[in-house]
């Protein structure tokens, strides 16, 4: 459970949020106005900032180099703005992500996954993962399996850290999509199956006889220990 605190003046999307982040198991706490938010991150630092740039009595920018004098909690900022110089802006102040309204709460959801991985050591990757013989280290973008070298594209590696991020869950092609595609709605769940057949491929299986990937149908995609599965 990861403790996150919304910051957004907006009722209608701050309760969506609330909603959305608490079902999936998260610890949320809301605020309406960025000093209201100032003063959470202070008195109760939460894991994760979530925050508007469109606040009614300070401006997003200057909120997030007030949090950043006083912490390095991670911030991905939920904004109206689409054009490239206000996310240049909230970057450049110390913002770690950002998501455009509208949005979907798994998308949003795999921008937090993908951020708290990155925070995960002092904002670098933390270690290796390992399922099995499967290694996957985010750090240097390297896969093996059993000792051996995976040859995998960018993508094919983005889905398979995804997955082993999770390893033992089902992981939803919606959330795949947003997660490693960025686009929770609108994409193509083609694109999952097309990258998942590709992975099997490297991984030494077949969808008829899986080891690492197995699909859940009509739900998702969940990557195991072969040997734990066996048992």
């Amino acid at each position: 459970m990861t403790s996150i605190l919304v910051v957004e003046d907006d009722e209608a999307i701050r309760q969506a949020v609330l909603r959305g982040l608490t079902e999936r198991g998260h610890a949320v706490a809301t605020a309406a106005t960025g000093m209201a938010g100032l003063e959470q991150v202070l008195s109760r630092p939460p894991e994760l900032v979530l925050l508007d740039l469109g606040l009614p009595d300070i401006d997003g920018l200057t909120l997030i180099t007030m949090i950043r004098a006083a912490s390095q909690v991670p911030i991905i900022v939920i904004t109206a703005r689409d054009e490239d110089p206000a996310m240049v802006k909230a970057l450049d102040s110390g913002a770690d992500d950002y998501v455009i309204k509208p949005f979907g709460t798994d998308q949003l959801a795999a921008r937090i996954r993908a951020v708290l991985r990155r925070a995960g050591s002092g904002g670098t990757p933390g270690e290796p993962i390992r399922v099995g013989g499967l290694v996957v280290d985010e750090r240097t973008r390297v896969a093996t399996l059993d000792g051996q070298l995976l040859e995998l594209a960018r993508k094919e590696f983005d889905l398979l850290l995804a997955l082993a991020s999770r390893a033992g869950e089902v992981v939803t092609k919606r959330e795949l999509l947003a997660d490693v595609w960025q686009q929770a709605y609108g994409g193509s769940e083609r694109s999952v199956d097309v990258h998942v057949s590709w992975l099997r491929r490297k991984l030494g299986e077949t969808a008829a006889e899986p080891r690492y990937l197995h699909v859940v149908r009509g739900v998702g995609i969940r990557l195991v220990d072969p040997s734990t599965e066996a048992e």
